[in-house]
């Protein structure tokens, strides 16, 4: 169920907030519930929950077949080349 909920903010960290949610196609509205589920949320005993720019990545290479040494030799040799 659906509540309405009043927040009282500084107007341009409102604008900042909204063009930040538009770029990323969600309503500013889903993204605060996504803020406070992510604060609220259970952690399970022991286990560090990643957080910010960590948490957008994690997973991101899940099931990528890489060879650690040669492809960051690699990323290094095209980095400086």
């Amino acid at each position: 169920m659906n509540s309405k909920l009043t927040l009282k903010l500084d107007s341009e960290v409102i604008e900042r907030a909204k063009d930040f949610a538009e770029r990323r196609g969600v309503s500013l509205s889903r993204m605060v519930e996504g803020y406070f589920i992510g604060l609220t949320r259970k952690e399970k005993a022991g286990e560090v929950q990643p957080r910010g720019v960590v948490a957008e990545l994690a997973g991101l290479l899940a099931g990528a077949e890489l060879d650690d040494e040669n492809d960051y030799a690699e990323y290094l040799t095209k980095k400086y080349s």
